[in-house]
């Protein structure tokens, strides 16, 4: 139940209802399962099933929700900070530690890596009070030539994409310079710390930056 929650929070960020079919395709589970589980939600209250539509939380459901992110995001840190675990690969064992770990623990983990406001990724811890502030980003696909901005959030729902980008020398904070684009969903050519690098349309499309005026 705590997956269906930390899924339908995802797919509704930017979208009022999270279909049977989109949750189907994130959880790896068949739609039959998506609908059983959302009625069992439903009579717990913690979704609403808008008809023809799909389901999104209610109050209850988006604080369990934001509770289970919390735990999954503290845990992501601190495997990839303690216990020095690359960050394309610490998406699965805080999946598995998320739903065991007590609430004391968390708090201990939490205390133990000074509070953080993001994990590695760069997506945002929610707080003790589970409140979130997510600041509003671009994708880098998005940006044109001449563009300056900073690295704030990489999607990790491609371990490959990270992998490559370990291997490439590119993480969170760095400032970049975009200084070309290619027409028809061609590569974004970048220059980060001295370096160009040319960066595919599925791979600009998963870092979101904030603009800065230039990346010195």
């Amino acid at each position: 139940m705590e997956d269906y929650l930390k899924a339908i929070y995802s797919l509704t960020r930017h979208s009022d209802t999270a279909s049977t079919s989109d949750l189907a395709y994130r959880l790896g589970i068949t739609a039959g399962s998506v609908s059983t589980m959302i009625k069992r939600m439903g009579s717990a209250g913690l979704v609403e099933h808008v008809p023809y539509h799909g389901a999104r939380l209610t109050a209850d459901g988006q604080q369990l929700a934001l509770g289970v992110i919390r735990r999954h995001r503290l845990l992501e840190l601190f495997l990839t900070t303690s216990l020095e675990i690359p960050w394309e690969d610490v998406h699965p064992h805080a999946d598995a530690l998320e739903h065991a770990a007590s609430d004391e623990l968390i708090e201990l983990i939490a205390q133990k890596l000074g509070d953080p406001d993001s994990d590695p990724h760069g997506d945002p811890i929610p707080d003790r009070d589970l409140q979130i502030h997510e600041p509003a980003t671009q994708r880098l696909a998005d940006l044109k030539p001449g563009a300056h901005a900073s690295i704030v959030r990489v999607s990790d729902s491609d371990p490959a994409m990270l992998r490559y980008l370990t291997e490439l020398g590119i993480s969170i904070g760095d400032q970049l310079h975009v200084t070309a684009r290619q027409p028809f969903d061609g590569p974004c050519d970048v220059q980060i710390a001295g370096r160009t690098h040319s960066l595919g349309i599925n791979l600009a499309r998963a870092i979101h930056v904030e603009m800065t005026t230039d990346n010195r």
